[in-house]
């Protein structure tokens, strides 16, 4: 506040100062003026001395001129001492209005000021009343129900939970719901922008270890005298060549999908030739082994032309190791196009999502790329494939998509992409074909792992193992707990069972309550 008043000083001495100074001023001029007069007429004297044979007329015509000019000049001094005492004056009521100005600011912010201290001080005293007030309850609380803060927390959320059971599980309900159908509705969108950009045929190629024969004694010829042409076959081709009852067809055993269709081949070379001995055979043999390793390689550049990716980017080694998996079948699923698949889907989803489309292209071209050698290796798919990645010169992040897609969580955003393009590709109907075995086998399990659970009565797996309904006893769950057993259940499927798509769990719980009038 003090230099406000010291401004407001300065600047009353600073407009007192200019109104003496311009007076001053104002008074030197009128001096001076008059002293320009008194000479001009000294001058205009000394002249009409010296001119004293002048007219008269002529005299008379400077003397007016000189009045005329100091009157002039008195005029206009008069005149400029009369603005500046205005300008004085003006500039004098100016300051004393911003005077008045400055102390009704310095009036109201003092009253702020002392408004604000006032209520600050209230407001602290309020702070520590109801501190006071909210230990005196506590304690009187603790007196009256003999029970600690925790001890009676405790107790109330178990009185909330018996009175409000009801409207707790309705809620809990919505909310799952709720939360589902979001997720549901999300992912749904996700998927349908992918599918749609991708359609591929129900009806892949499987491979068949099969060879049709023009007649039945064709048979005897390929068996040969003392079955030196089977054995010759079998051992060129290391596959198990079994002649049986069925008519026009001989079946060719073997694990690895590669050396029966070489024996296929050799075979149908064989018997379109009708020269069946053992130098034929080898020829045959090596002849066949050509053919595929051309038709492989093949395979495996139409497989990357598909995708985009350019051949001269991966080895030629490992192109015709893709182009092996045309000849590869999962439970009757092509495994060359379902790996385009995954790719194909992997990518598109990655696209919408904004993940690294590249790694999710190509790691889901090559995740199931140890399929393709795991007849002649030991170990899981998953690891060989990725230990071959790793020997070509795959980065982690692609190598990692082979093992990614047999993981619960994966560590990447793409590996979790190439895990659902995965499931995709392998769930959808018409991909893949299991046995009646396998189906009767997965049921079971669905069952036995519901049923595993306590207070569980009967469980039924239906709609081809999609949902399973488990019907428990109602003495022993009931309505909140039904919720639990339900995602126990989904989250012990999902970690110990092996099935295509999702499963849907569903609880059933009833009371049936009989009485008889008699």
């Amino acid at each position: 506040m003090s230099p406000i008043i010291y401004g407001v000083v300065a600047l009353v001495l600073g407009v007192a100062a200019g109104y003496v100074a311009r007076k001053e001023i104002a008074a030197r001029t009128m001096t001076d003026a008059e002293g320009r007069a008194e000479k001009i007429l000294s001058e205009a004297k000394e002249k009409s001395q010296e001119t004293i044979n002048e007219t008269k007329n002529k005299q008379q015509e400077l003397l007016l001129e000189a009045k005329d000019r100091s009157l002039k000049i008195i005029e206009e001094a008069k005149h400029e001492e009369q603005s500046r005492r205005q300008e004085l004056t003006e500039m004098q009521r100016r300051l004393e209005k911003r005077e008045s100005m400055f102390d009704n600011k310095l009036i109201e912010v003092e009253d702020k000021k002392n408004k604000l201290e006032e209520r600050t001080k209230q407001v602290e005293d309020a702070k520590i009343q109801i501190s006071q007030i909210k230990e005196e309850q506590v304690a009187k609380l603790q007196e009256i129900a003999t029970l600690t803060r925790e001890q009676a927390l405790v107790r109330l959320m178990e009185e909330i939970e018996k009175t409000s059971q009801e409207a707790l599980m309705s809620r809990l309900h919505k909310l799952e719901q709720t939360e589902e159908e979001e997720i549901e509705k999300q992912s749904r969108k996700l998927l349908s922008l992918a599918v749609t950009r991708f359609a591929s045929s129900q009806c892949v190629e499987t491979t068949t270890s099969s060879v049709d024969l023009p007649s039945d004694e064709m048979k005897g010829r390929i068996i040969g005298k003392e079955g030196r042409n089977i054995k010759a076959i079998e051992m060129e081709t290391g596959t198990e060549i079994i002649v049986d009852d069925t008519p026009g067809a001989i079946t060719i055993s073997g694990f690895s999908p590669i050396r029966r269709q070489v024996a296929k081949r050799a075979l149908e070379a064989l018997i379109k030739d009708g020269r069946i001995h053992p130098a034929r055979i080898e020829e045959a043999v090596g002849d066949a082994k050509k053919e595929l390793a051309t038709e492989i390689r093949k395979a495996g550049e139409e497989a990357l032309h598909a995708l985009g990716i350019p051949v001269g980017s991966i080895d030629p080694k490992l192109v015709s190791i893709l182009g092996r998996l045309k000849f590869r079948t999962s439970y009757g699923q092509n495994v060359l196009q379902h790996s385009i698949e995954v790719a194909q889907l992997s990518s598109m989803i990655a696209e919408e999502i904004g993940a690294d489309v590249f790694v999710c292209k190509k790691g889901g071209l090559f995740h199931d790329i140890g399929k393709a050698v795991d007849h002649d290796m030991a170990g899981a798919h998953p690891e060989i494939g990725y230990n071959i990645m790793k020997k070509f010169g795959f980065p982690e992040e692609i190598s990692y998509q082979s093992i990614a897609h047999h993981e619960d969580k994966p560590r990447t955003i793409e590996g979790a992409l190439v895990k659902a393009a995965d499931a995709i590709s392998g769930s959808r109907p018409g991909a893949r074909k299991a046995s009646l075995e396998q189906f009767i086998q997965r049921m079971e399990e669905l069952e036995r792992t519901a049923a595993s659970f306590d207070g569980v009565e009967k469980v039924y797996a239906i709609q081809a193992g999609r949902e399973v309904r488990v019907f428990v006893t109602p003495e022993k769950i009931d309505d909140l707990t039904a919720y639990k057993l339900a995602r126990d259940i989904a989250n012990k499927i999902e970690a110990e069972l092996n099935y295509p798509g999702e499963v849907k769990v569903t609880i059933i719980r009833q009371t049936r309550v009989v009485e008889y009038a008699r």
